[in-house]
């Protein structure tokens, strides 16, 4: 059974997202991290607006951000190498990314770089965090930044 990676595009930006392309970034992000298979995920493309409340909300930091990563994951549950358990549908449920279009627009210009390209550097962080990443600790954050940068050179954007 293949993995099912929904991705959500706000109307506003519909036009912008390539969902075939997000869907293949994502799903290199998984083999290459070699993921539990069958899994599911969602990504969502947002403005900033929106991520702002749900950073509020659920992060208690009441301002816009680029991406946010709900992990489907049982806090304090150990992450490797994934210990999920597998529901009646033996599909692993990961959990959702949800990334501020307008922010990786604007990221993108601070960059110099192509919008596609933040945008694959912000679903590549998202990814992570859901499969047991975190940058909370100095030498945790350290061992994200150096799999993104590996991930970005790994991964073929079509």
């Amino acid at each position: 059974m293949p993995d099912e990676i929904e991705v959500s595009v706000k109307e506003d930006f519909r036009e912008l997202v390539n969902e075939d392309n997000i869907r293949s970034i994502v799903q290199q992000v998984l083999e290459l991290e070699k993921s539990p298979s069958p899994c599911e995920m969602s990504i969502v493309f947002s403005d900033n607006e929106t991520i702002h409340r749900l950073n509020r909300d659920y992060r208690g930091i009441d301002r816009p951000t680029d991406v946010l990563s709900f992990c489907m994951m049982a806090a304090g549950e150990e992450k490797e190498p994934f210990p999920f358990m597998l529901p009646p549908d033996d599909i692993t449920h990961l959990g959702e990314v949800i990334i501020s279009y307008p922010q990786a627009e604007v990221q993108a210009a601070e960059q110099g770089h192509p919008i596609d390209k933040e945008l694959t550097l912000l679903l590549i962080h998202g990814v992570l965090h859901l499969l047991g990443y975190d940058h909370e600790e100095t030498a945790d954050e350290a061992k994200m930044q150096a799999r993104e940068k590996q991930l970005m050179r790994d991964i073929i954007v079509k």
